[in-house]
């Protein structure tokens, strides 16, 4: 059985022998004394070859030129095709980019942030698709079975105010810059029992109320629903023309008035 093995180029030997004009593109690029001593080559095809040289540069420790020479077929000359700085064996790097969506952490959402949620975020499905019976297991829990007491009326109710008006309540700064509602929202989940139409749990770990009750009428940026809005259009401060009148002192032109009144009088 035949294997077909890619071809390698026998490096060029005057590519190989130009040595110094890698060097002095190199230092071309680079502050005086930069480019090191010369860690190699290697043949990169017919009549190409790529030097390297040592970076000295404190701020790109492990990192080194790489110069790249060649010839034209049957000519002589050598010539610079490219130099750049490349990353060597343990050079420092920038970690790898990612997307905004993708680098946001709990808690970073603050008052007037916008948090957009991708159409195929899979924290969310229609509502219609909704078919477990949670609410009904829960109904029955409410009733007592298995507790020897439950909140009584008076306890859900002091309940009810004290989350109303803390700080997951509708009156926040958050709130009030919120595009919508928590009861509209595909991560609010409502409570079962008394207090469902009324409070429910933030299930948006990127929210700032993640795992806690909030009121149906609070609300943040990381709304299910949020859309990015272009920037609100300044809107210049108005310019006081003060050349077709005189500014008069409030008890100036009290005095005029006074005294158009005694005149009026004696006519």
């Amino acid at each position: 059985m035949s294997r077909t093995r890619a071809r390698v180029p026998a490096p060029d030997q005057a590519c190989v022998a130009a040595v110094d004009l890698a060097r002095a593109a190199a230092e071309e690029l680079a502050r005086p004394g930069e480019p090191g001593e010369h860690l190699g080559y290697e043949s990169e095809g017919d009549r190409i070859v790529t030097h390297y040289f040592a970076c000295l540069d404190k701020a790109y420790r492990g990192w080194r030129w790489a110069v790249t020479v060649t010839r034209a077929s049957r000519a002589k000359k050598v010539t610079v095709s490219e130099a750049v700085l490349l990353p060597g064996s343990g050079a420092l790097l920038a970690p790898e980019w990612l997307p905004w969506s993708e680098r946001l952490r709990p808690g970073d959402l603050g008052v007037g942030d916008l948090l957009p949620t991708p159409e195929d975020d899979d924290r969310l499905e229609p509502g219609f698709t909704e078919t477990d019976d949670d609410v009904d297991h829960q109904a029955l829990f409410e009733y007592g079975l298995g507790r020897a007491r439950v909140l009584s009326a008076i306890g859900k109710d002091r309940a009810a105010r004290r989350w109303h008006s803390g700080e997951h309540g509708p009156h926040t700064p958050i709130a009030h810059a919120a595009p919508a509602q928590c009861s509209t929202c595909g991560f609010y989940w409502p409570l079962a029992g008394g207090l469902k139409h009324m409070f429910g749990v933030c299930a948006n770990e990127y929210a700032p109320d993640d795992g806690k009750v909030v009121a149906a009428d609070h609300g943040c940026g990381a709304h299910s629903e949020a859309a990015v809005l272009p920037p609100p259009v300044e809107q210049a401060i108005p310019i006081l023309d003060d050349l077709g009148y005189d500014l008069m002192e409030e008890e100036a032109a009290g005095s005029v008035d006074e005294s158009a009144s005694e005149e009026l009088g004696h006519s």
